[in-house]
């Protein structure tokens, strides 16, 4: 069993804390029931560390979270600081965790578990079984890529400017990322990018192919268009397997596939980094969704994929894949149960807050762990 394993813990804003403390929760139980021991150390990013420290994250975090052997993060923003200098915005926190980590490969399910095939907005029958795994490359493209910035023209006029870009070692480190995924899964990878448009789109293209032909024949690989993408997710999202693609593509279709399942509050997400020589490798675990201000601090939040964050955690950056497996069971047997926060309740379901729904995870545990 591992023990004494190093966390940062950033719950953020909003919902951030809320939903982090159920987690908590499930790491105190794992270190009473399972022998796995934690060294916790938490630590404000977002909107929570401007009102104190005036930035969104402080060099002290960016080095305690490469410190550490995973960071667990809550989610940062609101209106609150909607009128903060766009370098100085809550979000930054979290990109500056990426770049500086080099946390490039962003892994995030698509799961339609059978208790919520109801809560999808999609029939039954096009969610039903659904296991799609995206892997969004995090730290290149067109949110990082130079030139980039708002400049004024001779006549007064202003241009926005953002550049994509992508470097071949870029494209082959996350694409190896969905090859070896797919080699556990069901062997697929759906390369996406806009090819038909974009030169950056056409080298990455070319890339995923020489690579694949390379080092992966045995996975079967297929290309298609973002905008395709998009349409194929809501009108037969179970022909996919692994998805890849960019940075900017990557966001805007993993929240599509997101609301596939019925809620932003039931995924999880995992971004990883290279491993070293002892083949540690920084990673980074947090719910898709967003912090949520309208519901803070009201109870009414889902914690569930910030429970299944932390499950993450334990496969990918700690090893406990017993631990994740029974946490995620633990979870979907409570939705089976038929118990649910707002965001996913359906006809029949019984109501139940933030904390009641972090009760009944741990009732569960206790239950499967006999």
């Amino acid at each position: 069993m591992a023990s004494n394993k190093k966390l940062l813990v950033l719950p953020g804003d909003g919902i951030g804390p809320e939903v982090m403390r159920e987690a908590v929760r499930v790491m105190g139980w794992l270190e009473q029931n399972r022998a796995v021991r934690f060294d916790i150390s938490e630590d404000l990013v977002g909107g929570a560390s401007i009102d104190v420290h005036g930035v969104p994250i402080r060099d002290e975090v960016i080095a305690a979270a490469r410190a550490a052997d995973a960071v667990l993060f809550g989610s940062v923003g609101g209106p609150k600081w909607a009128d903060v200098a766009f370098e100085n915005r809550p979000e930054v926190a979290i990109l500056r965790l990426r770049s500086e980590l080099e946390l490039f490969a962003n892994l995030r399910p698509a799961t339609v578990l059978d208790p919520l095939v109801g809560a999808s907005t999609l029939k039954p029958e096009i969610v039903r079984g659904l296991d799609i795994m995206i892997v969004r490359e995090t730290v290149g493209g067109v949110y990082f890529g130079e030139p980039r910035g708002i400049e004024t023209l001779a006549d007064g006029s202003q241009r926005g400017v953002n550049t994509e870009v992508y470097s071949t070692h870029e494209i082959e480190r996350v694409a190896r990322v969905a090859f070896e995924l797919a080699r556990k899964r069901q062997n697929r990878v759906c390369s996406v990018e806009k090819c038909n448009v974009m030169e950056s789109g056409l080298l990455w293209r070319q890339v995923v192919t020489r690579l694949g032909r390379a080092e992966y024949p045995d996975v079967e690989l297929s290309h298609m268009l973002a905008d395709n993408c998009a349409m194929q997710l809501v009108r037969n999202p179970r022909q996919f397997d692994v998805i890849v693609t960019g940075n900017l593509f990557g966001d805007l279709l993993s929240d599509l596939a997101s609301m596939l399942t019925g809620s932003l509050g039931m995924l999880p997400s995992a971004t990883l980094g290279t491993a070293d020589a002892d083949g540690r490798r920084p990673a980074l675990y947090e719910p898709i969704h967003g912090s949520a201000p309208d519901i803070a601090g009201t109870g009414k939040a889902n914690p569930l994929a910030q429970i299944a964050s932390l499950a993450m955690l334990l496969r990918y950056s700690l090893g406990l894949d017993d631990e994740a497996a029974l946490i995620e069971r633990a979870c979907t047997n409570v939705l089976a149960s038929g118990l649910r926060t707002p965001d996913i309740m359906s006809e029949g379901g019984t109501p139940v807050g933030t904390s009641g729904m972090g009760d009944a995870v741990l009732a569960e545990l206790d239950r499967l762990n006999g």
